[in-house]
């Protein structure tokens, strides 16, 4: 199997990792399973995320697909493109061979994704250049992610503003929308060959997570470790299994692995 993971509520609230899941994540790779992980948050670069991740126990070099990078197959080599996010964003425009422009410069493209030093200038430039004519593309439009303290304003936040003020409809890359279900595949396929096609998504979002499962035509995990509780569970459009969170699910689904879960 080749399972679509999720991180933020599913493996990691903030920087603070989930109980279980890195125990979880070793008991699929002992199983023989193929492992990647899929997030919408497009603040840091791979090697941060990477990094992060290595910090809580899972090993992830070379195996995390950003929204970022999806946004960035959206870009055409050579196009000058403002950025309106954080490092992950300037690094993936960078490596599509674009051009990052200031906030006074003609601009093909803007890129919005999240990004915590947002404030009126940011977006007023953003605004300003799709106004002039360039093209809006997101990262995501998550409107939160899950924190320890609590559901935390989203790249879709920052980016409701730049559409509020100017009307335009964005091309959105990010969870459940086709680039990153492609870029998944891609990674994969890239990665592992004809037994990477993925099997499953873990998330905590039903409409991004769940939507992405759809996409990919696929089953779909929801754990309630993240941003989603029991009282939000879909009605008619369940998932194929819900359970408190990542340690419950590989315990459910890989049986015989050492997983602490509660179940």
């Amino acid at each position: 199997m080749a399972w679509v993971i999720d991180l933020d509520g599913v493996v990691r609230l903030g920087r603070r990792r989930i109980t279980g899941a890195p125990e979880a994540i070793a008991a699929l790779r002992a199983a023989g399973h193929r492992v990647v992980f899929a997030t919408n948050n497009s603040n840091d670069t791979g090697a941060e995320v990477e990094a992060q991740l290595r910090s809580m126990g899972v090993p992830a070099r070379g195996a995390v697909v950003t929204s970022a990078a999806a946004a960035a197959v959206l870009i055409e080599p050579g196009e000058r493109v403002q950025v309106c996010g954080g490092p992950g964003v300037l690094e993936a425009v960078e490596a599509r061979g674009a051009t990052v422009v200031g906030p006074d410069d003609r601009a093909d493209a803007v890129v919005v994704g999240f990004h915590r030093s947002f404030d009126y200038e940011a977006m007023t430039a953003a605004v300003r250049a799709v106004l002039d004519g360039a093209r809006l593309v997101a990262t995501n439009d998550d409107r939160t992610y899950p924190t320890p303290d609590g559901p935390a304003p989203g790249a879709g936040a920052i980016l409701a503003s730049v559409v509020a003020a100017t009307d335009v409809a964005p091309v959105v890359a990010g969870k459940p929308h086709p680039p990153m279900a492609t870029a998944i595949r891609e990674h994969l396929a890239t990665r592992y060959g004809a037994s990477g096609d993925p099997t499953i998504v873990v998330g905590d979002r039903p409409d991004t997570d769940g939507a992405l499962a759809r996409a990919l035509g696929v089953p779909f995990a929801l754990v309630l470790s993240g941003i989603t509780a029991d009282e939000d569970l879909p009605g008619p459009d369940r998932p194929a299994l819900v359970a408190p969170d990542l340690a419950a699910v590989v315990a459910r689904l890989v049986p015989g692995q050492p997983v602490r879960a509660r179940l």
